[in-house]
């Protein structure tokens, strides 16, 4: 095995030839694999027929969803990870919420640039490659390409130094059979999922200040089964912090015999301002308005008193609240 990290960003390797997680660092054959996994399937009752709109407007179903993944690295790393996860959802929040976070961040992140993976592919197909590569801001893809860096600790030793580059969240919920469903934001990296009795919501690429903009109110729910209603406002609020954080996290990352070491820079850099930008109560209630669409509240309804959105927690903390 080549101790060189992969890279598939400098040469826009997603032609489905390469593994799409190690590229050509294992020798035996790639096999397109489902990005949902049979068990989370399964354990979903879903047949694989259900659809998902990406980012190109393509309608696919789940099924149809695949990268392609070096036989070796999917039975002797993947494989073993997919159980771990599996286990602990088929037990439920208990199970779930003693996960080690690394290997939650590992499977969500797996999930997402498979994602990212696809859509590039995309790109390609339609002819977006230019001499400068693809038509896509550089600010994404050089977050991408650090979260492929990050998750390349699947199948090799990726150590992160004192610092961890996720904010991610386990709650229990009050209803004890929730179906399954999952959200993903590709551009800040932001995903939630919700299924049996507990949601994840995570931020991959923030280095945890999400999870400290929203401490308060963390501490004040903890350990509390949540309505619905309260996780997809939750949900609401990190999705929307996520996109109020503006910085490009940076990373010295370095394979040094045998292993990848990543170093976080300092995130406020030579800027003055806020790691995020200034709350719009308008804006986030747009957001809101979207996460609660199965309960119907409009956004003249959420934002009525503009000082005080709708909210199902009490007290209704805000951020700088």
């Amino acid at each position: 095995m080549d101790n060189a990290i992969y890279q598939p960003f400098k040469n826009f390797d997603f032609r489905y030839k390469n593994c799409f997680l190690s590229g050509d660092t294992f020798k035996s054959p790639v096999t397109n694999v489902n990005v949902l996994p049979d068990w989370l399937l399964a354990m979903a009752n879903f047949t694989g027929n259900e659809q998902i709109k990406l980012l190109d407007e393509s309608i696919r179903a789940y099924n149809t969803l695949k990268v392609p993944v070096n036989n070796e690295v999917q039975e002797h790393f993947i494989e073993p990870l997919e159980g771990k996860i599996a286990t602990a959802f088929a037990g439920g929040y208990t199970a779930v919420s003693q996960l080690d976070e690394v290997d939650l961040f590992r499977w969500i992140g797996k999930f997402m640039y498979s994602l990212i993976y696809i859509e590039m592919n995309a790109a390609i197909g339609l002819q977006q490659l230019s001499n400068d590569g693809v038509n896509m801001s550089q600010g994404l893809m050089h977050k991408f390409g650090n979260l492929n860096a990050m998750i390349q600790g699947i199948y090799t030793s990726v150590v992160f130094e004192d610092f961890t580059p996720w904010s991610i969240v386990v709650v229990p919920l009050k209803e004890q059979d929730h179906y399954f469903s999952f959200r993903d934001e590709i551009n800040t990296l932001t995903f939630s999922l919700k299924l049996k009795d507990f949601g994840i919501i995570a931020c991959l690429q923030d280095n945890g200040t999400n999870k400290k903009f929203h401490g308060e109110i963390l501490e004040q729910i903890a350990g509390i089964p949540l309505l619905e209603e309260q996780y997809e406002e939750l949900c609401a609020r990190f999705f929307y912090s996520a996109y109020l954080f503006n910085r490009l996290p940076e990373y010295a990352i370095m394979p040094v015999e045998g292993s990848v070491y990543i170093d976080a820079m300092p995130l406020r850099g030579t800027l003055n301002k806020p790691l995020f930008d200034h709350w719009q109560n308008k804006t986030y209630g747009q957001v809101l308005e979207n996460f609660w669409k199965p309960w119907g509240h409009t956004l003249f309804e959420i934002i009525k008193d503009p000082t005080a959105p709708l909210s199902y927690f009490h007290p209704p903390l805000l951020p700088g609240t």
